[in-house]
């Protein structure tokens, strides 16, 4: 088991990372639509024990927010599924009792602390602690920060009804934007001087990644281009729940060239432990290489 809050330095900026929770998540055949068993029998001398249960042969998640600190600016990257939420039929997810903001505090961070909240993209897991419930009502966790939204998906979700993506939109972006706290963006966004955030639609119509580039160093924060590593070697399987399957392989390709010509770290929303990875060619394919900074 990994520890729930880790440090690293990338360049001038420190970057820490905060879990949620972390265990057994879908079958790779149902995560994947294209599963081959022949890729895990390629590579399960380092799948096991961290990535894949093989027993069940269930992919081995994680979910954690990164914060990145830079020039006196703290930035949350992604906010996990939250405390209290109705997430049927998500049992693990519903009314989830986590202790995440502790958990933050001890990595140093208390919710007035943060500064910017970015999530790549809206889904259930990716939103969830912009608020918390008081009094009754969903109110903003991180009450000094900015929420920076990408509009194509707050367009896409503000007028869904009767699933999840419907009930965290209502109760964990809609409540942004009724404190006037958002701040939607369109295309290329400059959220401060080494932090860009850029396109990477697929997975849902208004991704984004974010990019940090500090002196020769950089990491790319990806959310959901990426589920699980064996992406790495396979960039043209979509998970189950990309919503435009052409243009997430387009971008996840794009993602794994910069990685791979900038020297950058590959930081997913939801990869396994050591949670983070550099990207090397293999002829016209990627391998990776895991980061234990």
């Amino acid at each position: 088991m990994s520890n729930p809050i880790s440090h690293q330095n990338i360049g001038a900026a420190r970057v820490t990372r905060v879990e949620e929770m972390a265990g057994p998540a879908f079958r790779l055949s149902t995560l994947f639509p294209d599963w081959d068993d022949a890729l895990f029998e390629a590579h399960k001398d380092w799948l096991v024990p961290n990535y894949v249960n093989p027993e069940k042969m269930t992919a081995l998640l994680a979910m954690h927010s990164w914060v990145v600190q830079l020039d006196g600016l703290n930035v949350l990257v992604d906010t996990c599924i939250g405390n209290d939420k109705d997430r049927m039929p998500m049992e693990r997810w519903h009314h989830h009792q986590g202790p995440y903001l502790q958990r933050l505090e001890e990595a140093g961070f208390r919710p007035e602390d943060i500064d910017m909240v970015m999530c790549t993209h809206l889904h259930v897991d990716h939103v969830g602690w912009n608020t918390r419930l008081r009094d009754g009502r969903w109110v903003p966790t991180f009450p000094n920060a900015k929420y920076v939204f990408s509009r194509a998906d707050y367009e896409h979700y503000k007028d869904r009804t009767g699933d999840m993506d419907a009930a965290s939109f209502a109760d964990s972006v809609l409540p942004i934007v009724e404190h006037g706290l958002a701040e939607m963006t369109d295309g290329e966004h400059l959220l401060a001087d080494g932090l860009l955030l850029e396109p990477a639609p697929g997975h849902t119509p208004g991704h984004v990644t974010l990019k940090l580039e500090s002196g020769s160093e950089a990491a790319i924060f990806t959310g959901d281009m990426l589920h699980h590593p064996l992406q790495v070697y396979r960039p043209e399987w979509n998970s189950r729940f990309c919503i435009l399957p052409d243009e997430a392989r387009v971008s996840r390709r794009r993602v794994l060239d910069y990685c791979a010509d900038r020297g950058a770290l590959l930081m997913p929303a939801h990869f396994g432990t050591p949670h983070c990875c550099h990207i090397d060619r293999a002829g016209e394919a990627f391998a990776l290489r895991w980061h234990y900074g």
